[in-house]
């Protein structure tokens, strides 16, 4: 049964079916943000739940969701487990840490959910977090087959399949008596459950095995096995991909027959895409910046057509405005919000209370995503307090009130400037330019770059309410700090574009960021971008959308070496279209409406331009740090002017040397 609980306030607030109140079974959830299973990386290593792992999801339910998922428990380690950042449910000493979730969790007022799952014939085999066999054990799946590495998959026989349906009901029980108020079950992307279901692995000739219900008979199983484990009136979530988008797998007309199937056995459908199989479909279950927002939402809707119970729809939202459409339409009754959590976990509480400005928006870098293959804990480009959730938990030292000076009005600046004054203290933040934002200003350009953009303006927006004095046209020299005389000075003052000495590199045809104020009337038709790494291959995605001729000219021997691994996924899909690409190009001169290189072998290559837009790197500014350094008592420099980098470096660093201040 569901029942949607309004209160006298919901015509008058700006998203009131976002934020209106739903019961499903014996629960009734606060809104309709729901935030999806995660994982958190810095798990002990037996995979119990630390403190500082607990407050990651804490914090979710703090920022005003109605649901927050623990992710990847799984229900057999023997045959289940991929890699050591699993929940172990068959190990009773998961018990403590996560009756303790349960309690942070339900204690702000949203609803704990756990995801039970297995990982078939992904388990015990090396992955891209573990490069070894992570257990003695063989892999198992629905059908025999040698992986693409060469790992042997045993088909999975029928007393396993009992064993493994039971040990979702016993996992289940598990949670709901350590304090969960509802089971996620995954069903999707390529994992145990979906693998039975997908006519691309499974190619069984038993009743698991050839029709629709066949293949369904062990989830099915599972999840009977679920209910009778967790009685009535406790939700069950079954997390689905409405299509596969892989060769051999299904569609979402055969998406559909599957929701109807299992959606009497469950109380809500969680609908998502793509299936593991197929590598390049993790840029569709977790859409790139190259996607439009929301753009997964339609599966869900295609399925709540056909169904009875509440449907989750996701697809890398973000905007509390789209969401709120998404409801208000009837395309879904939830919306699942992770990356955007992840970005600003107050998302919910600030739509809420009417301060969408203040939101910050997840810009789809992948940076999330990539740390469990690189530094093995997790952190957000644009939100450094994400991994670090524990630490923010706890009250700042009292201290004496300060004048800090912050130079430079980039990223890395403003989080500075924003959290010294957080903090207490009387902050001035100078710009040399005429407008806050730093290298983001030229994301304004790139559409699917534009959260970048965005976030800047969100900073300087956060600033000025902190009265923070912002005073523009003003480069911080040694003469303007002995004028103010500060207790600290943060210099931000970033990094200065590359130009290669070459011949012909101040030709009228050669272009560069600094120089553009109209970014897309100043290119011809066909533009050769010198420098393939990560500004070379977005801008030349770009102006190949804008309908442009592009070629790549890299002096290394890879593309987009400097991109975390997932986002280097989406722009290798994104340049196999209509963009050129060499690689060990050495580029000598800019001549005759060309850009001369000379290639690995030595021969000149010509490559015809209209433009060339120069993409070569960045220099830090080390000058201006060295001329600041003495000239406060505490001195602290952050972002490109240390080392030019990501975002992710520029704003961890300002928090926190405006923390250690």
């Amino acid at each position: 049964m569901v029942t949607a609980v309004r209160n006298g306030r919901d015509m008058e607030h700006k998203y009131p079916n976002l934020f209106s109140p739903m019961r499903v079974g014996n629960v009734t959830f606060r809104n309709r943000i729901f935030s999806p299973p995660a994982s958190h990386y810095m798990v002990c290593p037996p995979a119990y739940l630390t403190k500082e792992c607990r407050a990651f999801y804490e914090l979710r339910a703090i920022g005003g969701a109605a649901a927050v998922c623990l992710g990847d428990s799984i229900v057999d380690t023997k045959t289940g487990y991929t890699h050591p950042y699993k929940i172990l449910m068959d190990d009773p000493a998961v018990i403590p840490s996560i009756s303790a979730l349960a309690r942070d969790i339900s204690r702000h007022g949203a609803t704990p959910s756990l995801e039970l799952t297995h990982g078939g014939k992904f388990a015990n085999v090396p992955n891209i977090i573990v490069s070894e066999r992570v257990a003695s054990a063989p892999a198992y799946g629905p059908s025999h087959e040698i992986n693409a590495d060469g790992y042997e998959i045993l088909e999975m026989r029928e007393p396993l399949i009992e064993k493994l349906a039971g040990d979702f009901g016993k996992a289940a029980a598990r949670a709901k008596a350590c304090g969960f108020q509802m089971i996620t079950v995954h069903g999707g992307h390529g994992w145990l459950l979906a693998q039975f279901m997908s006519p691309g692995t499974n190619k069984r000739e038993d009743k698991y095995g050839g029709s629709r219900g066949n293949r369904l008979r062990f989830p099915m199983m599972a999840l009977d096995s679920i209910r009778a484990a967790v009685g009535p009136g406790f939700p069950i979530e079954f997390r689905m991909s409405g299509a596969e988008f892989t060769p051999g797998g299904y569609d979402i007309g055969e998406g559909v027959e599957i929701a109807k199937l299992v959606a009497p056995k469950v109380d809500i459908l969680h609908v998502s895409a793509g299936f593991h199989d197929n590598p390049d479909t993790f840029v569709i279950t977790h859409p790139s910046m190259f996607h439009e927002q929301g753009c997964n939402v339609w599966l869900a809707a295609e399925i709540k057509r056909h169904v009875d119970v509440p449907v989750v729809a996701v697809g890398a939202l973000s905007d509390p405005a789209v969401m709120e459409e998404i409801i208000a339409s009837g395309k879904a009754d939830f919306v699942a919000v992770g990356r955007g959590l992840l970005a600003d976990p107050y998302l919910p509480r600030k739509a809420f209370e009417g301060r969408d400005d203040e939101i910050v928006r997840c810009v789809r870098c992948f940076t999330c995503l990539d740390c469990p293959r690189t530094t093995r804990d997790v952190k957000c480009a644009v939100n450094p307090v994400i991994g670090r959730e524990w630490e923010h938990v706890l009250p700042a030292r009292l201290q004496p009130r300060k004048s800090v000076l912050v130079a430079g009005g980039g990223p890395g600046g403003m989080t500075a400037a924003i959290t010294a004054a957080e903090r207490g203290h009387s902050v001035t933040l100078c710009e040399a330019s005429d407008s806050l934002g730093g290298q983001l200003k030229y994301e304004k350009f790139i559409p699917f770059k534009r959260n970048l953009y965005e976030y800047s303006q969100t900073l300087a927006r956060r600033a000025l309410r902190l009265n923070v004095d912002v005073r523009l046209n003003t480069a911080v020299t040694p003469e303007l700090a002995a004028e103010l005389r500060p207790d600290a000075i943060v210099a931000a003052v970033g990094a200065d574009y590359i130009v290669p000495d070459i011949p012909g590199i101040d030709g009228e045809i050669v272009r560069s960021l600094p120089a553009l104020d109209d970014f897309d009337n100043n290119f011809g038709k066909r533009v050769v971008i010198f420098g393939g790494g990560l500004v070379g291959c977005e801008t030349a995605i770009h102006l190949r959308n804008t309908g442009r001729q592009v070629t790549i000219v890299e002096m290394r021997g890879d593309y987009a070496a400097d991109a975390p691994y997932f986002h280097k996924q989406a722009i290798r899909l994104q340049l196999g279209s209509g963009i050129e690409v060499e690689l060990n190009m050495r580029a000598v001169a800019v001549r005759d409406g060309a850009l001369v290189c000379v290639d690995g072998a030595g021969e000149e290559r010509v490559f015809e331009a209209d433009t060339v837009f120069c993409a070569t790197g960045m220099r830090s500014r080390l000058d201006v740090v060295e001329s600041l350094r003495y000239c406060a008592p505490a001195f602290f420099s952050v972002g490109d002017c240390v080392r030019p980098g990501h975002v992710t470096q520029a704003v961890s660093g300002g928090c926190y040397a405006a923390m250690d201040i």
